[in-house]
């Protein structure tokens, strides 16, 4: 067996998360050894650690520097120790009253038993506290330059360590001490074997270098603990079965990647009034993107904001699949439903959406909701700063988040910070309506990469940048590898790479959005989707029926009502095709609360309703209006069938659904022809699309004429040209490929 009597801070809950894990899976596996949390906090800070999931339960604790120990899973106090150190213990007034008149010290206000504890700095004369102390038969005890304990005498960590070891009848050999400061010297003092973790007090290395049984490790925190389980013989077992680390990597610096994101990568459902996780049910490809990062145990940790329950409890740090991402933590962020309403649906909504999509006359400039967009922001920084590792990447999802770096750099510089924009990117005369234009450019210039979904984006943030600050373009790249560069409302023939603003570099990139080709190709292999599909290509035939599909959430940016019209219209003139075409029209509400939608829903309904009425057959209805969320399988089952997916938004950021009917029709070898907006950031990567100017209603008509007139033959090749490309840049590339580029800022940028 062994007994590992462990520090906290800086020790047991410091280094790498990835060290901590493998640490806490050792213990919690092997009921063998006996856990001992040796502190100076009190007991009730101790307390809270109890219920963190992620943390083994201790067998006992000694806290307060030694003058309180419990058994750590019933807080009863361990007796006779407890009783031999309160027999020894003065008054704690006339303690604190008597340093607090001799000396420039603040008593700490934290619960304290059996001690007085107090910060002190540099000008403080130790030698008077210390005759105090002596004068009530006290020691006094400070560590690192800062902290300072006055206990009674002979009462310190090693010393309750030892009496708590004697008690148990353990055998001094099988006890292994692990510490970091000066206020752990006594554990040392013990004549146990000690491990000094790396990074800790100069003053603890200096005064344990002599001593034989103690191994000063190189890595700080948990690594440094199981550092010394290889160092020392009698617990070299416990070192094999927790595993070596890939050195190469730790060269390389922290392998941890932390995920923020609005979203976390699981939902809340209320079962028998328990709340439970369960997987997403939106068909985001994002989310199993971001989550297969982690797959090969790649450290990790997921930042995201939940609804805070209804028993007003945050929720701890957790492992989210310890089987799938053994090394991925989830860090939620509880709060108010009033505070995601107020911070997502309103604010982000009716000031940034619109701006961003170039929809000024609908922005709402709020300056009391920017300030508390400001708060959430801050308590994203604040919460990356507390869990991220030393030298991790951190990457930054969305503008709702746009703020995130201006208060994460300051606190934590060491942090390598990514940003990816999912939405568009407008241009400088656009953007520059914001009224806080100057702090959002400024903290992305905190960033060290900067991504976008396609290449005219980044150009529109460079013009930005123009009319901010003077920079210096170090390195442009050629657009045409992966995008089109003329023909096309969007192209751009050049993309700046690497800019330099006051002697730092920012790195820039194009990485649009993939589809999830696994999860697509899973549902289509399912017997009940074949069938499905199946059953509606048999009803089609012999009917000369082109279906036509328009997937879309219901958005003024995405162009439903227009597309309404261009379809009324297009029937209107082209009377042949009345009781040949049809329209399915999926629009996926919003998101509830938000009203800023109602009235576009209205005209929407208004319209199909017109057209149906004026156009319907007992035989035929000219457009099937769903307003709701269909499952995935349908959609895909529905992507299978249409012979045109009409996707014309007035403005998108990438558009996704376009790319999905490329795949599901490229993995059914079908003929399908997509018609897309050239204001859809995937107009550029998709060269063999029919492309539509939303804007204008001939250019609609008669690109869905093309479409319909369009040799079978044609359509076939054209689908597969886009699959090709559709296959190649996934959701895995997307995501693979910007991690790629974050880890590039680690090194000096003369590439």
């Amino acid at each position: 067996m062994m007994l590992l009597a462990t520090d906290l801070d800086g020790t047991f809950l410091g280094g790498s998360m990835e060290n901590r894990l493998r640490l806490y899976r050792l213990i919690k596996q092997h009921p063998d050894i006996q856990l001992v949390f040796v502190t100076g906090r009190g007991l009730e800070s101790v307390i809270p650690l109890l219920n963190d999931p992620l943390i083994p339960t201790p067998n006992y604790i000694i806290a307060d520097v030694g003058a309180t120990v419990v058994n750590g899973l019933t807080l009863e106090s361990v007796e006779p120790i407890q009783g031999e150190i309160e027999s020894r213990w003065p008054s704690t007034y006339a303690i604190r009253s008597k340093v607090l008149e001799i000396a420039d010290v603040t008593f700490q206000e934290v619960p304290q038993q059996r001690r007085c504890s107090f910060y002190y700095n540099g000008d403080v004369d130790l030698e008077h506290i210390r005759q105090v102390a002596a004068d009530f038969d006290c020691d006094m005890i400070t560590s690192v330059d800062m902290y300072l304990d006055v206990l009674p005498r002979g009462v310190n960590k090693g010393s309750t360590l030892k009496a708590l070891v004697e008690l148990l009848h353990i055998e001094e050999d099988s006890v292994l001490v692990a510490g970091d400061t000066l206020n752990d010297l006594s554990l040392y003092e013990t004549g146990y074997k000690g491990v000094v973790v790396g990074k800790a007090e100069q003053g603890l290395l200096d005064r344990t270098a002599g001593i034989d049984s103690v191994f000063q490790a190189a890595e700080s925190g948990a690594g440094g603990i199981i550092e010394s389980l290889s160092y020392f013989e009698r617990f070299r077992k416990y070192g094999d079965l927790v595993g070596k680390r890939n050195v190469a990597q730790a060269k390389k610096g922290s392998n941890q990647l932390v995920v923020v994101y609005h979203r976390l990568p699981f939902e809340q459902e209320v079962v028998n009034g328990k709340t439970i996780r369960v997987a997403p049910k939106s068909p985001n490809g994002i989310i199993p993107s971001l989550l297969g990062l982690f797959e090969k145990g790649r450290s990790g940790i997921w930042i995201g904001e939940e609804v805070l329950r209804k028993d007003k409890q945050e929720v701890k740090n957790e492992l989210i699949d310890e089987d799938k991402y053994p090394n991925l933590v989830a860090a939620t962020i509880s709060l108010a439903k009033e505070d995601i309403d107020k911070f997502y649906r309103v604010f982000s909504k009716e000031a940034f959406w619109p701006t961003i999509f170039s929809f000024v006359d609908k922005a709402k400039f709020n300056h009391d909701d920017w300030e508390h967009y400001l708060k959430i922001n801050r308590i994203f920084a604040e919460r990356i700063a507390k869990e991220a590792d030393e030298d991790a990447l951190v990457w930054i999802h969305e503008y709702n988040l746009w703020m995130v770096p201006a208060y994460l750099k300051p606190l934590r510089p060491d942090l390598k910070i990514g940003f990816f924009h999912h939405t568009s990117f407008p241009a400088a005369d656009i953007f520059n309506i914001i009224p806080w234009r100057k702090d959002i450019i400024g903290s992305l210039l905190l960033c060290d990469f900067i991504s976008f979904h396609i290449p005219r984006y980044v150009e529109n943030f460079i013009d930005v940048l123009r009319s901010h600050t003077p920079f210096k373009v170090v390195k442009r790249i050629n657009a045409a590898k992966q995008f089109l560069t003329y023909s096309c409302a969007l192209g751009v023939d050049q993309m700046t790479k690497i800019i330099e603003i006051d002697g730092r570099q920012i790195r820039l990139g194009a990485q649009p959005v993939g589809v999830n080709m696994e999860k697509v190709e899973r549902i289509l292999k399912r017997a009940d989707v074949r069938q499905r599909i199946g059953s509606s290509i048999a009803r089609k035939k012999g009917k000369e029926m082109n279906t036509i599909l328009s997937v879309e959430r219901l958005d003024y940016v995405k162009g439903p009502l227009e597309k309404i019209q261009a379809f009324g219209e297009f029937l209107e003139e082209y009377p042949e095709y009345r009781g040949k075409v049809e329209l399915i029209n999926i629009c996926t509400p919003p998101s509830q609360g938000m009203t800023i939608y109602d009235d576009i829903r209205d005209e929407v309904n208004r319209a199909v309703g017109e057209i149906n009425g004026r156009f319907a057959t007992m035989d035929w209805m000219p457009i099937q209006y769903f307003y709701r969320s269909l499952p995935f399988e349908e959609v895909v089952g529905l992507y299978a069938t249409s012979d045109i997916a009409w996707i014309t938004p007035l403005r998108d950021g990438l558009n996704l659904v376009a790319k999905e009917y490329v795949a599901v029709q490229g993995i059914m070898e079908g003929a399908g022809a997509l018609v897309l907006s050239e204001f859809a950031g995937a107009s550029v990567e998709l060269p063999y699309a029919i492309l539509t100017n939303p804007y204008d209603m001939k250019s609609m008509k008669e690109s869905l004429l093309k479409a319909l007139l369009m040799p079978e033959d044609e359509r076939a090749a054209r689908i597969q040209r886009l699959y090709d490309q559709v296959r190649y840049f996934d959701i895995h590339y997307w995501g693979k490929d910007f991690v790629r580029e974050l880890e590039k800022t680690r090194k000096k940028m003369t590439d």
